[in-house]
């Protein structure tokens, strides 16, 4: 198995993902070992010494006035862990939780922090056995650090909370009984450390940076297919058009449109037809796909910095020089998952209106509803009445929740970023894109067998030919549900983007590093 050295190496999205699916091993390195145990002795320095530094021998938040003796700095930590544990509402996936741990083990083990290898020890012992603490999904406004949901996240390490374990959910106390295990004995500054930090910002970043991805993916093929289904051309995608206004991730798109139709016998069927120009949601996708590629692409870029970096607070630079300062702030997250919110919305918008199109009976060879026999049936007129209202419901899920902040901590804390519902929200967009996309995927395969004896491109065909060995051609009604289940179930185990890879993976891009790898 290959190993990722914490604190030492550099952590991508695929990374992240990939040692919480167990592919990569996370590791402490000697060097990093070193690192964390230079600033540990730091932080005990300060403790015995005049100084006073915020967290260590000093209240939190509005009482960082208060002084704390050195024989009350350990049970500060442990008061700390137990009075920010606040957090309401549903637990939040486990996969996420679990990249939180592996994002604050990253920062925590490039030694700015004063956490003890022990402590970073435990925690990478709750990776490696999938002991994945129970973290309340609201509560954080994410500033001074994703508080409530850190603590949570750490309670475990001191005999409390819960944890998801062997399929289980059972308290910190079983899972002791379970594995001989008992609780750490914190240090002064490791609470602070612990749950100061944007990990549960970024690890949602995480997640909608995967995931958005996959729907950019999909909705590149699934649109060619509504391309050919609604014999559509292929001149909006010409290079010299986009040479003249060249977007990156529109170049992409284009690009990556004009492969999947390529050796299209549809296509050729119609190179002299009177129709001048589509309708936008065709003739348009490489400007608004490539758009949301271009938000995707900025969301990327700015959390492989928020990976990489220290978002504690206080720095521990040595016992003499530490730094107060608001690298826990979650406006650059925040600010950039608002955006890839509105992104994953407008796909969303944009793919109605193409079921929309296929259901209108206006284009040659196409039934209206896509089905010849209605009156005594509805066709596939209820599954866009879906997508409408999931568009809408994305829509208002839309308000950037940036824009907002609340003064906490009795305005010691006057600006916030509200990052983490930022974060909660575009995963809640994702999740009805994924569902649009499904309704359109069914319809696009519909409307594509209207087209027959005519073939398709090669990578379009097989796409077909892949969702017809899960979802039958309907000549009747029957309940679209199960189809729209069976669609969506394509597209989140990523079978048509995979299934293309080989083929696509072929064709030079020069954006290919840029929006395929991250």
């Amino acid at each position: 198995m290959n190993q990722f050295r914490y604190g030492i190496d550099q952590l991508t999205t695929g990374i992240a993902l990939q040692i919480a699916n167990g592919k990569i091993k996370g590791v402490l390195s000697e060097a990093s070992i070193e690192q964390v145990k230079k600033s540990t002795q730091a932080v005990e320095e300060i403790v015995s010494g005049s100084e006073t530094v915020y967290g260590i021998n000093t209240g939190f938040g509005p009482l960082c006035t208060t002084k704390i003796s050195a024989k009350d700095t350990k049970e500060l930590q442990y008061n700390i862990l137990k009075s920010h544990s606040v957090g309401v509402g549903k637990p939040i996936d486990e996969t996420i939780a679990k990249l939180m741990l592996i994002l604050k083990v990253h920062s925590l083990a490039q030694g700015f922090s004063g956490i003890q290898l022990s402590t970073l020890e435990r925690i990478i012992w709750h990776i490696d056995n999938n002991a994945t603490p129970i973290v309340p999904e609201q509560g954080s406004v994410g500033a001074s650090g994703d508080l409530a949901p850190l603590a949570h996240l750490f309670l475990p390490l001191i005999g409390l909370g819960e944890v998801f374990f062997e399929g289980e959910r059972i308290t910190t106390e079983q899972l002791f009984q379970k594995t001989n295990l008992g609780p750490i004995a914190l240090g002064p500054k490791e609470g602070l450390a612990l749950i100061n930090g944007t990990q549960f910002i970024a690890a949602h970043a995480v997640m909608v940076v995967d995931k958005l991805h996959n729907c950019l993916s999909h909705a590149d093929i699934i649109g060619a297919m509504m391309i050919e289904a609604l014999m559509g051309s292929a001149k909006p995608f010409s290079p010299k058009l986009h040479e003249i206004r060249p977007f990156k991730g529109n170049q992409h798109v284009a690009l990556r449109v004009r492969n999947l139709l390529q050796g299209s016998e549809i296509l050729n069927s119609h190179l002299n037809c009177e129709r001048v120009q589509d309708p936008y949601s065709l003739r348009c996708i490489p400007q608004v796909h490539g758009t949301s590629r271009n938000a995707w692409l900025h969301l990327k870029e700015l959390l492989e910095i928020e990976l990489n970096s220290v978002t504690d607070n206080p720095i521990i630079l040595s016992a003499e020089e530490t730094i107060s300062g608001g690298n826990f702030h979650g406006q650059p997250m925040a600010l950039p998952l608002d955006y890839a919110a509105l992104a994953a919305a407008e796909i969303g918008n944009i793919s109605d209106r193409r079921i929309y199109l296929s259901l209108e009976g206006k284009v040659e060879g196409l039934p209206q509803l896509l089905m010849n026999n209605t009156g005594i049936n509805s066709g596939f007129m209820l599954p866009q009445y879906t997508s409408a209202a999931l568009v809408s419901e994305n829509k208002s899920l839309c308000f950037p929740a940036s824009a907002d902040s609340i003064p906490t901590s009795l305005g010691q804390e006057d600006h916030v970023s509200m990052g983490s519902i930022s974060g909660r929200k575009a995963l809640q967009i994702i999740g009805n894109l994924e569902n649009i996309l499904a309704i359109e995927l069914l319809c696009a395969a519909q409307a594509f067998d209207f087209r027959r004896p005519l073939k398709s491109g090669p990578i379009l065909e097989a796409c077909h030919a892949y969702v017809r060995t899960k979802i039958d051609h309907a000549d009747v009604d029957r309940i679209f549900a199960d189809d729209i289940q069976k669609a969506h179930k394509i597209i989140v185990e990523r079978k048509l983007s995979s299934s293309t890879t080989a083929e696509m993976s072929q064709i030079e891009s020069p954006f290919e590093a840029e929006f395929e790898q991250y």
